[in-house]
């Protein structure tokens, strides 16, 4: 989908960080941007940005989780702009940490249903539409790089943002010869506020009030992290790019290249060494592979500006 302007994006959890970066870019490619998120206040204030700039923008309020309400968000886009095209699934929380026999199940439920059901309720309510008006358009789902190497400690994360990235492969075979294409983002790490957004998300979900910050981060990031972490509008330009590249995978640190190479040079090693049945591939063929991955062509390095 190469020509982006004049069509309408659709941007869940757009109100802040990534997915507020992502909105600016698309927003610089002359796209119409429809901002959803639960949280109002972060709502109006992210559209200041655009009223100042004179860009095309809406907000919706939008809990993810409610497929009633994402209906009535896709009519309020679609009132607004006339059609979507770009869908970014966004909207997302951090997820209580420690081993996976500790967390509780409240948690789990809440981590499952915005991180997992949240993104397919998107793609079942949006994606219909897109393919409904022939125009062509774009799905993308913002998952994680905990989702390609892995960390101890954040299972409820790891797992939700690893079926991101398995929905979206599963999607963006199944719409091959469509005018539609899928993206799974997984970005490294961003100067965002995430710990804030998913203590009140999760707040307003559970009923319980969210714990204070960790000394020291109340009003910003570790002195160690500066020049790591960084800016959103740079996530928002590889989305942007990835879109119009038609990526199936959208990356963002190189840094977690080879962390990633030995995951799958482990499970290279955990394959049996035995000869394959020839027959297994000819009449299982959607089992022992799928021809979506070798569509993806190398990214070469953002353009610096």
């Amino acid at each position: 989908m190469e020509n982006l302007r004049g069509k309408t994006a659709f941007i869940t959890g757009g109100a802040s960080g990534i997915g507020l970066g992502i909105a600016k870019a698309c927003a610089a490619e002359g796209m119409n941007i429809v901002i959803a998120d639960m949280r109002k206040a972060a709502i109006d204030e992210a559209l200041e940005y655009f009223k100042s700039s004179n860009l095309p923008a809406i907000g919706v309020e939008l809990n993810v989780t409610d497929r009633e309400a994402y209906k009535s968000a896709a009519d309020s886009a679609e009132s607004a702009f006339g059609k979507i095209h770009v869908l970014v699934n966004n909207a997302g929380i951090g997820c209580s940490s420690g081993p996976l026999w500790s967390v509780s199940h409240k948690d789990a439920d809440v981590a499952v249903a915005v991180n997992l059901i949240g993104v397919l309720n998107g793609v079942q309510e949006i994606l219909p539409r897109i393919i409904a008006h022939g125009e062509g358009g774009h799905v993308v789902a913002t998952a994680s790089k905990s989702a390609i190497v892995t960390s101890a400690g954040t299972g409820l994360y790891n797992i939700t943002k690893s079926g991101v990235v398995a929905m979206m492969e599963t999607l963006a075979t199944d719409l091959q010869g469509t005018p539609v294409g899928a993206s799974v983002f997984a970005p490294g790490g961003y100067i965002t506020n995430l710990g804030q957004s998913s203590a009140a998300v999760t707040a307003a979900m559970t009923g319980v009030a969210p714990p204070a910050p960790p000394p020291g981060m109340a009003g910003g990031i570790p002195d160690s992290w500066v020049g790591l972490v960084r800016d959103p509008l740079d996530a928002g330009r590889r989305v942007v790019r990835g879109i119009k590249r038609g990526d199936l995978y959208i990356l963002t640190h190189a840094e977690f290249k080879a962390g990633w190479q030995s995951r799958a040079d482990a499970i290279t090693r955990a394959f049996p060494d035995e000869t394959p049945n020839p027959r297994y591939s000819e009449v299982f063929p959607f089992l022992t592979g799928n021809p979506i991955y070798g569509k993806q062509e190398q990214v070469p390095a953002l353009p610096t500006e």
